[in-house]
């Protein structure tokens, strides 16, 4: 697969992920007559149905990260060319603006906005850091042993995470910047933003390193990161 096939799946299936979330947050916003956890509930559902359809279509293409956390973390395990890596990262972001603009678009929203949604204090950036750790164990954890149950478990991880984190669990640097720009229910102000893009790093590292010594196996490609190669060919057999 071509580096510019990668950059593009990466691109756009983030962009597929940040209208969801966006888009979500401001449809069950407008519906919930003022009850947030109605419509943080819809928001949740939505998000990890879109990352389960999203992985599951853009897996076999560039791995599905859609995180530029994954992506540091798969080069780091040798699962990415690191000549990749700043490619995946590049698309990643701009396809979490066109999201942001593309969800704002279609509820007849300014197209960019400055977010004055406050998500400030050490509880909300420890959630992120385990919000982020958690992720990586999903991911490292299925990956070595059950490749193909990465989409399910992924959606389902971040769909539990939403509940059980204080910061609702961006667990994504490219997310949490996408998400600086709107003002809307799933906002995050601008100056809150670097605390949690830190602690998502951190948490990142901290459950890269633990996989590597609770199973050290990895797959060679990023392709295999959700999807195993005989998975793959009897995928495009069909």
């Amino acid at each position: 697969m071509t580096l510019a096939r990668k950059i593009t799946a990466e691109g756009i299936g983030t962009m597929l992920l940040l209208a969801g979330v966006v888009g979500s947050g401001i449809m069950g916003d407008r519906l919930s007559g003022g009850n947030v956890a109605i419509a943080l509930l819809a928001n949740t559902l939505a998000t990890g149905a879109t990352l389960v359809a999203i992985i599951l279509a853009f897996g076999p293409i560039s791995g599905a990260h859609f995180n530029p956390v994954v992506t540091l973390a798969v080069a780091w395990e040798g699962g990415l060319r690191r000549r990749e890596v700043l490619g995946y990262i590049v698309g990643q972001i701009i396809g979490a603006l066109a999201g942001v603009a593309a969800a704002h678009l279609m509820f007849g929203e300014p197209v960019f906005q400055t977010s004055q949604h406050i998500r400030a204090g050490w509880g909300q950036v420890f959630s992120e850091f385990i919000a982020t750790f958690g992720l990586l164990s999903i991911i490292w954890g299925c990956s070595r042993v059950r490749s193909g149950a990465v989409p399910f478990a992924v959606g389902a991880y971040i769909m539990g995470a939403y509940w059980f984190t204080a910061s609702t669990s961006f667990a994504n640097p490219a997310v949490t910047l996408a998400r600086s720009f709107t003002n809307t229910f799933s906002g995050i102000r601008p100056m809150d933003a670097p605390g949690f893009i830190a602690a998502q790093l951190v948490g990142a590292i901290a459950a890269t390193f633990l996989w590597a010594w609770l199973m050290p196996s990895l797959p060679k490609t990023a392709e295999d990161v959700v999807m195993s190669h005989s998975e793959r060919v009897r995928t495009h057999a069909r």
